[in-house]
């Protein structure tokens, strides 16, 4: 593939971050890039007030060259990006690694009386801190401003953290400025990819580094009203986006940002043209966002608008039904709709519509399809959606002339009318693919949140039971000092075996990765964990060479094996292996609907290769090992990761489908 082209400014900080970012972006995604040095009037006018310049004064001569296409993207500092918007054409998303937020203060002097700042939020904090020193206008590129500080134009500057801890000059800082006495941009710290808005690669580089939106139901009246996955996806998400008609007990406890954009009669927080825009802002930044509206979102609660916006950007997103004012008001007052005796349906309207069109929503009609069918023009537009809400749902779409061929297998909901000529697309990486995630639920939650993040749908059927070890006996007089746990099932048994885990474990904890480090974090043991292979070989790697005089415990499945312990012991450490539970196949059932199977363990990739399940699927392996089970049985993993986790294994096979030429 050719090197994609991306422009950055030609500052020292500038060129260190552009590489650095480009370096990792590489080696996540195979692509290869040229980094391209630019000049912006920021860089060229040294005499304008930051705090007066124009929106684009670091990132105009890029944004030309990208239109211009002598680039294929451009790297920012995200908080340079104009606040008003990029430029028509363009389009842009955050990288995911970050830099601390924080501003600092460099001083030559204790009590400065001149201080350098470049921005209004900055002159207001050293005005509050330093009310008797003069505030002056500081600009140039960090080493210009370091330079500037030396040499006694000013007694002190405040500056972004980030940009000293880039250039190495962290030795410079002479305190930290806490986030709550001066808040930082959205974006200090941060990088951003500018591109062409029509540009499909850089589009498909963006959906590996983006979280689908959640659009969710909270029903209507009582926060009890929201579904199950609702509720979930509210516990999860890092931003809340919500309307007026919910209740607000919903957001009791939840850590993420909440953002009100109710609307009334007559009170909008914001315009529908703004909430559409927050939202994309958001999901561009690498959050995951909720957005909760009232009732279910479909039926009257302007979805289209909002999902037309992302559809448009290609941009996921998932919509999780909720409970509406409909089925609140009729089903749970006695008020029934369908009661056999008073009639076979019901109509929803509203005068508010701008339409004249209606649809019609026929329930257990499929046998009778030809009947149905005569009461309307043979080319009205109709659908068939089979499974509605499963993974396994499928939608069949035509006409009524259509309808009277179609021969229905299974039940299914028929829509008669204009809404069957539309439909959600499939975005993201995975574009709509099924994913069966074969493990436990400690596995699985990770795994099918990482599939709705990159546009797939989650198919949740495990192959595998855990049985627990019955007579296992963990002794404090062993006198311990160091516990190895190689998964977050094996942490899960050994949680469920203590009655005191202070007087049980030892003080020193090693674990294979943030999976089984999170499990028993609540234990504030000392954990070592590997930095990047999360298995057993890169634990070993991890552990110092000599282990004379250690004494290990080694919790495992039977299913795992000695060979660890065997390499603990060679390094001269006493080793009791444990096996705390069995791994156990489950009954052979049907297989569900899927085009990808996510295989977590060894034992996993051998069940699944014993059942009836169709072998022409793509295949994600969790890590080395369960990719080493299924070459031995005869079959190619479609994706293996570098780090052993379910999101990075996901987003490896994502990587595969998105840039096939990586």
């Amino acid at each position: 593939m050719t090197p994609l082209r991306i422009g950055a400014r030609d500052s020292a900080l500038s060129l260190i971050q552009a590489k650095d970012a480009l370096a990792r972006l590489a080696e996540e995604t195979g692509l290869a890039f040229d980094l391209v040095p630019a000049s912006s009037p920021g860089d060229r006018d040294r005499t304008t007030d930051l705090r007066r310049s124009p929106g684009d004064f670091f990132t105009r001569d890029l944004d030309d060259a990208l239109l211009r296409g002598d680039l294929d993207a451009a790297l920012h500092s995200a908080k340079d990006l104009p606040p008003e918007g990029l430029r028509p054409g363009l389009d842009w998303f955050w990288l995911p690694w970050r830099e601390d937020p924080r501003d600092c203060l460099v001083s030559r002097v204790p009590a400065p009386t001149r201080i350098g700042v470049s921005s209004a939020r900055r002159d207001a904090w050293a005005a509050k801190r330093f009310p008797e020193a003069a505030r002056l206008t500081l600009r140039g590129a960090i080493p210009d401003r370091l330079a500037q500080l030396d040499r006694g134009d000013f007694d002190a500057i405040v500056v972004a953290a980030a940009a000293l801890h880039r250039l190495g000059l962290q030795g410079r800082i002479t305190e930290y400025i806490p986030i709550g006495d001066l808040t930082p941009p959205p974006g200090q710290g941060v990088l951003a990819l500018t591109f062409r808005r029509d540009d499909p690669r850089l589009r498909a580089l963006r959906g590996l580094f983006l979280k689908a939106v959640r659009f969710v139901g909270a029903g209507v009246g009582d926060a009890g009203l929201c579904t199950v996955a609702g509720l979930r996806e509210i516990r999860r998400a890092d931003v809340v986006i919500y309307d007026a008609l919910m209740d607000p007990a919903l957001l009791d406890g939840i850590r993420a940002e909440r953002l009100y954009v109710g609307k009334r009669s007559g009170a909008h927080a914001l315009p529908q043209a703004e909430i559409t825009a927050l939202i994309g802002e958001r999901v561009r930044r690498g959050q995951r966002v909720v957005r909760l509206k009232g009732g279910d979102p479909g039926i009257f609660g302007r979805l289209a608008e909002e999902t037309d916006a992302l559809i448009a950007d290609g941009l996921p997103f998932r919509v999780l039904p909720g409970v509406s004012a409909l089925a609140a008001a009729t089903t749970a007052t006695g008020m029934l709709l369908t009661r056999r005796e008073a009639g076979k349906g019901f109509a929803v309207g509203t005068p508010r519509a701008v339409g004249e069109e209606s649809t019609d929503v026929w329930f257990m009609a499929l046998g009778m399809a030809d009947a149905v069918a005569r009461r309307y023009p043979p080319e009205t537009p109709c659908a068939i959606v089979y499974d509605a809400g499963a993974p396994a749902q499928e939608i069949w779409r035509g006409t009524v002339a259509d309808l009277r061929a179609e021969t229905p297998a299974r039940p299914g909901l028929l829509l008669v009318g204009e809404a069957a000529r539309h439909g959600f697309p499939a975005l993201g990486p995975l574009a709509g693919r099924r994913v069966w995630v074969t493990s436990g639920p400690s596995v699985a939650e990770k795994a099918a949140e990482a599939i709705v993040d990159l546009g797939g749908v989650p198919v949740l059927r495990p192959l595998v039971r855990f049985e627990a070890v019955a007579d296992v006996k963990i002794r404090p007089s062993k006198g311990y000092n160091l516990l190895v746990v190689t998964s977050p099932t094996a942490a899960r048994f050994l949680l469920e075996r203590l009655t005191s885990p202070i007087q049980y474990l030892p003080k020193r904890l090693a674990v294979t990765g943030p999976g089984t480090a999170a499990a028993l974090a609540h234990l504030h043991i000392d954990t070592l964990m590997p930095e990047r292979d999360f298995s057993a070989r890169g634990l070993l790697a991890a552990l110092p060479a000599d282990l004379t005089g250690a004494k290990i415990l080694r919790v495992r499945s039977d299913a795992a094996g000695p060979d660890l312990a065997q390499a603990l012991k060679a390094r001269g450490a006493k080793v009791k292996d444990l096996v705390l539970y069995r791994t156990l196949p489950l009954p052979e059932t049907e297989p569900p609907l899927h085009e990808a199977v996510f295989l977590a363990s060894a034992s996993a990739a051998r069940a699944w290769a014993d059942s009836a399940a169709p072998k022409g699927r793509d295949l994600i392996a969790l890590g080395g090992p369960t990719a080493a089970a299924l070459r031995a049985l005869g079959f190619a993993p479609a994706a293996t990761p570098a780090t052993q986790t379910p999101e990075a294994a996901l987003r490896a096979y994502a990587r595969a489908l998105a840039l096939p030429h990586a």
